[in-house]
């Protein structure tokens, strides 16, 4: 298997670095509570907490010092996938969505009957004290909503079924 660096893109293109998978793996970053990390890199050490994810999408809001970062992840394959100028997930219709992770239903933004387009909010997710918010991979109707605000629900569970 082909070892390619991870890009990293930090404020829309502010800034721009990659790093090999092994390089990263091997970062000193111990968790300090919830969502907190303390980082160690180069002999600086960091304080970092994330504040928002969207695994869809590769993006995550983090806070390094005190200053709020927004920073986009793409591996090899998804730059592949736009060099062959396809979209992956665009135009796609869906099926259902499932939990990405165990955690508690904060809101549920869609009812059936709700036609949605690809990126639209569908559920917040709390986890780990951090509210995920799980948008649309790709267009569809909303047949049937499968969690209840307050309520916990496991990773993997379906959350939404369409039509």
């Amino acid at each position: 298997m082909k070892k390619e660096p991870f890009k990293v893109s930090v404020n829309s293109g502010q800034y721009e670095f990659e790093i090999m998978p092994d390089q990263a793996q091997g970062l000193d970053l111990i968790p300090n509570g919830e969502s907190v990390f303390h980082l160690l890199q180069n002999n600086q050490a960091y304080h970092v907490e994330v504040l928002a994810t969207d695994y869809i999408n590769r993006t995550y809001t983090l806070r390094i010092d005190g200053i709020k970062y927004v920073v986009d992840i793409s591996d090899y394959y998804e730059r592949l996938v736009q060099q062959l100028g396809l979209h992956a997930g665009g135009g796609l219709k869906i099926n259902s969505v499932k939990a990405p992770m165990p955690g508690l239903v904060i809101s549920v933004l869609v009812e059936p009957g709700q036609t949605v387009q690809k990126g639209d909010p569908l559920i917040i997710l709390e986890a780990m004290k951090m509210e995920n918010v799980i948008k649309a991979a790709g267009e569809g109707i909303v047949k049937k909503v499968n969690a209840e605000k307050g309520h916990p629900v496991d990773k993997g569970h379906t959350l939404l079924e369409f039509e």
